[in-house]
């Protein structure tokens, strides 16, 4: 487990919510995987074994009906063509999913070091990850489209003023920012692309516009909590239910 720089890291991280403190502080742990290159210690891969692992959902010809700019997007003759060849798909699932097990055991050592430090009543949590990752579904591999597998990811937000609950809305990082000046009681005239989400960490089902996602010039979705639209730079749409 030393072996990876994300054990350091939080190392260090943990070091600092040792310390006792006098006035508010912040901690940034960036850990890096599961970022490539997949590889753990021997043990993590034990856990998923090959025969037991699921592929996911997947449909042949699931590109038939996309826009041309979306396919360019999954690149079905690169990384996916390569898998089918091999017929290594369930060893790359294995493998990512070994190494997401190495990341729940750091973020178990940190939330241990929660549990332990002098300000674990009076500090707010916030677990996320910048993007979501394709493992085959609609042909593609890695991130880089508009599609759900890519956009999707991980937000947990725990604070000493909310209670737990699941929020179904579609939410923004670009919402992270003000949520935290609210939380923390900070005011100020700054203008914000993204929206508070206190009103959802109060009321998990309350209400909000769509989010927002953008990859390279003029290809945009918008992501409400039922439908997503993809509109790409040449005109051409999709629409999702």
């Amino acid at each position: 487990d030393e072996d990876l720089p994300d054990w350091h890291t939080v190392d260090f991280c943990i070091e600092q919510m040792k310390q006792p403190r006098s006035k508010p502080f912040f901690v940034a742990c960036g850990l890096i995987k599961p970022h490539l290159p997949w590889a753990v210690p021997r043990k993590y891969y034990g856990r998923y074994p090959r025969d037991d692992i699921q592929l996911p959902p997947y449909q042949k010809g699931d590109l038939d009906d996309v826009p041309a700019l979306g396919i360019k997007m999954a690149g079905p003759e690169k990384d996916h063509a390569k898998f089918l060849k091999s017929g290594r798909w369930k060893d790359a699932i294995q493998s990512y999913l070994a190494t997401i097990a190495y990341v729940d055991m750091n973020i178990g050592r940190l939330l241990d070091a929660y549990d332990a430090s002098p300000e674990r009543d009076n500090t707010i949590i916030v677990l996320w990850g910048d993007h979501g990752w394709h493992l085959g579904e609609k042909q593609h591999w890695h991130k880089s489209t508009l599609w759900e597998e890519a956009t999707r990811i991980p937000l947990i937000i725990a604070t000493p003023q909310t209670k737990p609950g699941v929020c179904s809305q579609s939410v923004s990082l670009l919402d992270l920012y003000p949520t935290l000046m609210e939380l923390c009681g900070i005011s100020g005239d700054q203008k914000f692309d993204g929206l508070s989400l206190m009103p959802q960490l109060r009321a998990p089902e309350t209400k909000r516009r769509p989010a927002l996602i953008e990859f390279r010039k003029e290809n945009a979705a918008v992501r409400s909590a039922r439908w997503r639209y993809i509109h790409y730079s040449d005109g051409s749409e999709e629409l999702y239910d």
